[in-house]
């Protein structure tokens, strides 16, 4: 705690109010939030759903965690900046080792000065975690919000597992599933929250014991009263599933997306896919005679399957009389993405000339383990033995070298702009998240490698204020130009937010400034002494080592199967087709009669009919008689 407010006040020039909460991460047994199969899940402070936290802008934030797992755990504040400080970010292997079980951490996040305000979550980034429930929104409230409304809610969006993520990720990765088909949903949960504390569920229902605080599905409902404006923060938890999210009789007006704040654009469906967040303002009907369903549909073009028992529509309701009953008008005629590239900001940050492209192209194949796994231009993600912000901090000069990270590595200098290229090369839609900041979508295409400008137009480096976010869908076959400015430095990783598709290795790490990090370094002693008390090595390259070219000891791959012509096969072939060759004129030899006369032919019939009848019937068993 002391190093807490230590750090605030190094990041703080005029020092912030602190905003504390105290989480112990606990296993929590029997939760049944969809009321149809009770399991372990992971919480805090022995309850589940983990709870909402509200923040003033002017504040900081001081998570204060303690692991009672039985294994390495960390938090992640998804879409935090942590400004110079990467070993806050929460992610395994590139910010920090994990707090080993039976110890604690301070997760600091200096708000004030992030110049950050909006919705946002928590969740841990470790061992797929936050699957099996360590996951919660966060809202940042500013002195003065943008736009005008009465009253706010938070809606969280949800898939859900009835099995522990360590049982669904081995039938993922293994070679009884070399298609790569991921893990569908059990179902889907919605639910909300407000001023930190999640709404119970509607009078006269009895939801599951373990988590009856809390009302999920068609057991909650939000309150609304005539006339008034209400915003809705909408959050997708999931770990694999997009949704599609409307309300009956009800019209939506998007002003926020991953934190900005953006002019009111009118809307009858909000696509969200995993970890975005939007947020939409709902004016409320002017009579009271009915209340009328939300919907959130999971997008089952996702799944390579629907199993039968699934129920991909969840609706919940606004309730304007308790008495009433809820209008559900059904299915709508055409699903649609948000078109975010026409969202305009309200703040106005330019669009800077970029120096450098980097393009990943996104790929899953069967590679030569049998497994299917994800890959950034042919290369899959492998964790490196030293977390990555330590190898930037403990190799001096050499700390520039981008191989010392791996292959899935890129560094960058100090406030370069430049351009992730993704193209998306997948059967499967992509939401990517890149950690530390906002990018700029400063180019969409619908097709990648077409060079019809209308299909892959070029970008249009006159915009004035392109939309900015954490977290872009790319869909199949398409691709996106996001803009990003590398004035964080540290270390960042940059991957699918499908959970699955991260475990199968769909990642990159950006070193921003190595050397300025090394300058403002004030990384706390913990991180240091939780990763030797894990038995991981803090220092030289990404496998333990000073020289930056020595990867001894750490594995890569796997990788794609060469499935090319090669010397001993070329070989093989060549052997099987002279042998059917020689075959084949033997037999047009024979059938033309070769050189055998007529008489030759004759005789050797007789030959052999004179030993046939030599050997006698039933294969000489009766002998013919003399």
């Amino acid at each position: 705690m002391r190093f807490a407010l230590a750090l605030l006040a190094a990041v703080s020039p005029v020092l912030a109010g602190v905003h504390e909460v105290w989480w112990n991460i606990t296993y929590v047994q029997d939760a049944n939030p969809d009321g149809l199969q009770p399991r372990r899940v992971i919480g805090v402070n022995g309850t589940w759903p983990p709870p909402p936290i509200d923040v003033q802008s002017t504040d900081d934030l001081v998570v204060h965690a303690y692991n009672s797992l039985d294994q390495p755990m960390t938090l992640h504040h998804h879409g935090m900046y942590f400004n110079s400080t990467t070993w806050m970010d929460g992610a395994l292997a590139v910010s920090q080792c994990g707090i080993p079980p039976n110890k604690s951490f301070d997760y600091v996040v200096p708000i004030s000065t992030s110049g950050q305000w909006g919705t946002y979550w928590i969740h841990s980034h470790a061992g797929g975690q936050y699957v099996d429930g360590l996951r919660a929104p966060i809202v940042i409230h500013p002195p003065t919000e943008k736009h005008a409304y009465d009253e706010e809610f938070t809606v969280v969006l949800g898939d859900w597992y009835h099995d522990e993520h360590s049982v669904l990720l081995s039938k993922f990765i293994s070679i009884a599933n070399p298609g790569g088909a991921e893990p569908v949903p059990d179902s889907a949960l919605i639910y909300y929250a407000q001023n930190a504390s999640y709404l119970g569920p509607i009078a006269g229902t009895h939801p599951d014991a373990v988590t009856s605080a809390v009302g999920f599905n068609e057991n909650a409902t939000l309150p609304f009263q005539p006339g008034k404006t209400y915003r809705l923060r909408i959050v997708n938890t999931s770990a694999f599933a997009m949704f599609f999210v409307w309300i009956d009789g009800h019209e939506m007006q998007i002003i926020e997306v991953d934190g900005t704040d953006v002019e009111s654009y009118p809307t009858d469906l909000v696509t969200v896919t995993v970890a975005q967040r939007y947020s939409v303002l709902v004016t409320a009907r002017n009579d009271t005679n009915a209340n009328w369903a939300i919907h959130a549909n999971m997008d089952t073009d996702m799944f390579d399957t629907v199993p039968e028992a699934l129920n991909p529509n969840v609706t919940s309701s606004v309730t304007y009389n308790a008495s009433a009953s809820v209008t559900d008008l059904g299915f709508i005629d055409l699903y649609h993405d948000v078109d975010d590239i026409a969202l305009v900001p309200l703040v106005v940050e330019p669009m800077l000339p970029s120096t450098r492209t980097i393009q990943l192209e996104v790929l899953f194949d069967t590679m030569d383990d049998g497994t299917n796994r994800a890959m950034f231009n042919g290369q899959t993600y492998v964790s490196p033995l030293v977390p990555t912000v330590l190898s930037e901090m403990t190799l001096g000069a050499n700390a520039t070298t981008a191989s010392a990270y791996g292959p899935f590595s890129f560094v960058l200098n100090h406030l370069e702009v430049f351009d992730i290229v993704l193209q998306n090369g997948d059967a499967g839609k992509h939401p990517f998240h890149l950690h530390g900041h906002k990018f700029q979508i400063v180019q969409r295409s619908t097709d990648y490698t077409s060079d019809d400008p209308a299909l892959n137009p070029p970008i249009n480096e006159t915009q004035v204020n392109p939309v900015r976010r954490d977290t872009v869908q790319v869909p199949s076959g398409e691709g996106v130009t996001l803009r990003v400015i590398a004035d964080n430095p540290g270390a960042w990783i940059f991957h699918c937010h499908i959970e699955w598709h991260l475990e199968a290795g769909l990642a990159v790490t950006f070193l921003e400034a190595p050397l300025v990090a090394q300058a403002r370094n004030t990384m706390p002693a913990a991180i240091v002494e939780q990763c030797e008390a894990l038995s991981v090595p803090v220092s030289g390259n990404a496998a333990g080592h000073s020289d930056v070219a020595d990867f001894s000891g750490w594995t890569l791959g796997p990788f794609q199967q060469n499935n090319g012509w090669h010397s001993k096969g070329i070989g093989a072939m060549a052997g099987c087709v002279l042998t059917a060759v020689l075959g084949m004129l033997t037999v047009v030899w024979y059938a033309l009669g070769g050189h055998i006369s007529e008489e030759e032919m004759e005789h050797e019939a007789r030959v052999q009919q004179e030993a046939k009848a030599r050997r006698g019937k039933l294969f000489g068993l009766i002998k013919p008689k003399n």
